[in-house]
């Protein structure tokens, strides 16, 4: 009898099971039901994050011989200089094969592109692609590469939101929202930052600050969080001196120049990154280098840099809490600046892999330090601590670079855990950034897309006529109201026409050429057969479409 009972009631939950899971893909999770989901990708997320870190670390106290990583640029100045040479190259060459295999243009996967997905593909990103570059930059990290590890982890948290966007189907507000989930808690278990974690999927990522969005994405942003105070400790990831204070308040426009002096530096940094980007496309192709040996001969160039310089190596922590130390003197500090730029932008240009984040909170710190020493020796009876303004520049390069001023001000603060000198970091963070976004589109990562076409920096109006393809707003050839074929047959003759598989944003100047309230659609055969009308596509459904996709966005914003 009891087992018979144990059956009925093993049947009944498997049914409900099952059932909720059909509900659950029907017509996607409840509110209750979807934070359970964001805590679920939060610690999935998180752990990526961690492994991610752990393994970075592995493999360089491997293939460096140190049991001390965060030491790793003292300990790699003692080692044989065709040891810090053949390092990048081998690095190099894998990460060549990898990329050469498995993604079609070679170029591995970052921040740009998770944004990419939560403006254009309902919050997706590639998913093969995404596990391969990030397999890739931790290889370019562990080896000599000298880039940062928060681009690398942001995409490969993303791939995990997309899979389970595709679990359940998710529409384009739930799949963005999930994206949002677990580029949180990515963060803020790379950081030890859950506050900024959760800022900074909102404002970079999503670009918006929805209501209805940020319970999940705390709750994710938290559970990464916990994690990694679980496995790392509760211990924030630089150290600052005792004192670190403001002498008086006549010392801000200090950081009011230094926060120019900052924007100025970020914008030397992208663009030496892009111009660095176009000099190897163009010497690729000069030299006829196959695509899967441009990393390795960048490794090269970065070994022999790393020879006399190893500082350029990884994410650079060690000079990082170095200048926020004061232990680095001024002439070292602007060289460091100039070699890390350079090496920054060499890793970029080839294709080996990773992020800037890091590599802009060393920049800024050095460059800081040295605006502070000269800063506090033109005045130091008005003058604090000098550590103080490498801290403040450390904010202010990175904040012009990502186009973040409100998480990077967060994730300095919880970075340090120096929450006293707030007033110093703003001023230099919201001048560096509102500069920087003057001379760049808006930020490092929506540069980035502009350069390939995409057109996010300009706002939605720009780019939502892309999402839209024209076959699902054209009227077919036959329906009510649809174009007469004879004009149309008369405009396919004249070469006026769009194909089916076009968007909107390649339709609309069509509107503004032929001065008609219609274009046919067409679709064309195997080898060289006619185009085929199919429909044809009115403007005013074509702008309808559009005020309809600004609506749902404006409303998604604000909800």
């Amino acid at each position: 009898m009891e087992d018979d009972q144990k059956e009925r009631l093993s049947a009944r939950l498997g049914r409900s099971w099952r059932g909720g899971w059909a509900l659950l893909r029907s017509h996607g999770p409840s509110q209750v039901q979807f934070w359970f989901i964001a805590l679920a990708l939060g610690g999935a997320s998180g752990l990526a994050a961690i492994g991610f870190r752990a393994g970075i670390e592995w493999l360089q106290a491997a293939l460096y011989g140190t049991d001390d990583v965060a030491m790793l640029h003292s300990f790699a100045a003692s080692l044989p200089w065709y040891w810090l040479l053949g390092l990048p190259v081998a690095g190099g060459l894998v990460v060549g094969l990898l990329l050469d295999r498995f993604t079609e243009d070679g170029r591995v996967r970052s921040v740009a592109e998770v944004i990419e997905g939560a403006a254009l593909r309902e919050g997706r990103v590639e998913r093969k692609r995404g596990l391969i570059s990030a397999l890739a930059s931790m290889i370019t990290l562990s080896t000599g590469g000298s880039t940062g590890r928060e681009g690398p982890v942001v995409h490969l948290a993303s791939v995990f939101a997309t899979y389970v966007s595709s679990w359940i189907r998710a529409d384009g507000i739930t799949g963005r929202d999930l994206l949002g989930c677990a580029v949180a808690a990515a963060v803020s278990a790379s950081f030890n930052a859950p506050i900024a974690g959760a800022l900074f999927a909102l404002e970079v990522v999503l670009r918006h600050f929805a209501v209805h969005a940020f319970a999940p994405i705390v709750i994710a942003s938290v559970a990464g969080t916990v994690l990694s105070r679980l496995i790392w400790g509760d211990v924030t990831e630089f150290v600052l001196p005792d004192k670190n204070a403001l002498a008086f308040y006549v010392e801000l426009p200090a950081f009011m120049l230094l926060g120019l002096l900052c924007g100025l530096v970020a914008v030397v940094q992208m663009r030496a990154i892009f111009w660095a980007d176009d000099l190897g496309n163009a010497v690729q192709e000069r030299l006829s280098l196959p695509r899967r040996l441009r990393p390795a001969a960048t490794g090269l160039i970065l070994g022999l840099i790393a020879i006399f310089f190893p500082h350029i190596i990884g994410v650079g922590y060690e000079t990082t809490s170095a200048a926020l130390q004061g232990n680095i003197a001024f002439d070292l500090a602007v060289i460091f600046v100039v070699i890390k730029v350079a090496a920054v932008a060499i890793t970029m240009a080839g294709r080996m892999g990773g992020g800037v984040f890091s590599p802009s909170l060393m920049i800024g710190a050095l460059t800081g330090l040295a605006f502070g020493t000269v800063a506090t020796g033109i005045a130091p009876e008005f003058s604090g601590e000098g550590t103080l303004y490498a801290l403040a520049g450390m904010g202010a390069v990175a904040a012009a670079v990502l186009g973040a001023p409100i998480s990077t001000t967060l994730i300095v603060f919880e970075l340090t855990g120096d929450w006293q000198t707030g007033l110093a970091v703003m001023v230099a963070v919201s001048l560096s950034s509102a500069l920087a976004s003057r001379l760049v589109h808006r930020s490092f990562f929506l540069t980035q897309l502009e350069r390939r076409g995409v057109h996010l920096a300009a706002g939605p109006q720009a780019w939502l006529a892309g999402t839209i393809r024209v076959e699902t707003v054209m009227r077919a050839q036959g329906a009510p109201r649809a174009a007469p074929d004879d004009a149309c047959a008369e405009m396919i003759a004249e070469g006026v026409f769009i194909q089916s598989g076009a968007t909107l944003e390649e339709a609309m100047p069509l509107f503004e050429t032929v001065q008609r309230p219609f274009v046919p659609v067409v679709r064309f055969g195997p080898g060289d057969a006619a185009p085929e009308l199919w429909g044809a596509l009115f403007q005013v459904d074509a702008l309808r479409a559009v005020n309809r996709a600004l609506t749902r966005m404006a409303a998604e914003e604000h909800s």
